[in-house]
């Protein structure tokens, strides 16, 4: 699991101008693998989300991650398994250039992964940056 994990902020991360290994960000998923974003429509204030397929998330959020730079590792883990399922939450950090001194985001990934007949594949990603309203509870940032 922690190589999967690891793969899976590797794979995103990368300085401005940088392609991403997007066939290695394919293959850690399930083939009906989904990503899925949470925030707050600034018209109506509603909280709501997207569904992205893994090339969906490719063709709409990889090109401002190679055009922009971005870096995002893991702080803390919390992992929750029964049998061949796992559910991890994942704080995580992102910043543009590796040497920022603060990030410009933080959050959690909420990851579900399946064990296959020798690895782990994700099955999906859903995720919610940090506001005001909704600061990282210590729990969630302390480490595993």
């Amino acid at each position: 699991m922690d190589a999967i994990l690891a793969a899976l902020y590797d794979v995103i991360s990368g300085p401005a101008g940088e392609k991403r290994d997007w066939d290695r960000m394919k293959s850690l998923f399930v083939l009906e693998g989904r990503l899925m974003p949470t925030g707050k429509n600034p018209q109506t204030g509603e909280v709501g989300y997207r569904t992205w397929t893994v090339q969906e998330y490719i063709d709409q959020a990889g090109v401002s991650l190679e055009r922009d730079g971005f870096f995002e590792i893991e702080i803390a883990r919390k992992v929750e398994q029964y049998g061949t399922i796992a559910h991890v939450f994942s704080t995580y950090e992102s910043r543009r250039n590796e040497s920022d001194e603060k990030p410009f985001t933080r959050g959690i990934n909420s990851i579900q992964l399946l064990k296959g007949k020798d690895r782990w594949f994700i099955v999906s990603v859903f995720w919610m940056g940090e506001s005001a309203a909704f600061p990282l509870p210590e729990r969630y940032i302390r480490n595993r």
